[in-house]
């Protein structure tokens, strides 16, 4: 069961889509990342979760619906944005606090990072 409502995602996010049918269906698929990603120990707690869920959900908006702008200019006026923007989680502000929340860093392990591996050569010698 989803723990957020679009009416929490709207509180977190002033270009939230306004038809709750459309932000549903980013709710449930931030849901079911959430729920995979904290299926086995270590967890967090529910309000913890609650937080990853509207806040990833918000991330899956603004990734697929809103273009981040460094810099806009019209005629002589030009603004840039604060703020330093990656890729994956760290693209959005949305997704940069995600990353805050988890404090057992699995969503950063999944999102993106591989895991290292190593092979031991036994022999250089050919037989």
């Amino acid at each position: 069961m989803e723990r957020v409502t679009p009416d929490d995602i709207r509180k977190i996010m002033a270009e939230c889509p306004t038809e709750d049918d459309v932000v549903d269906v980013y709710i449930l698929g931030a849901n079911r990342f959430i729920n995979r990603v904290f299926a086995t120990p270590p967890s967090l707690d529910e309000e913890t979760l609650f937080e990853l869920e509207r806040w990833f959900t918000a991330h899956m908006i603004a990734v697929s619906r809103v273009r981040t702008t460094t810099e806009e200019k019209v005629g002589d006026a030009t603004i840039k944005f604060a703020g330093k923007f990656g890729e994956q989680l760290s693209s959005t502000p949305y997704g940069q606090m995600v990353i805050q929340l988890d404090t057992t860093g699995k969503i950063a392990s999944v999102s993106g990072k591989r895991a290292a591996s190593i092979f031991a050569v036994t022999s250089f010698e050919q037989s």
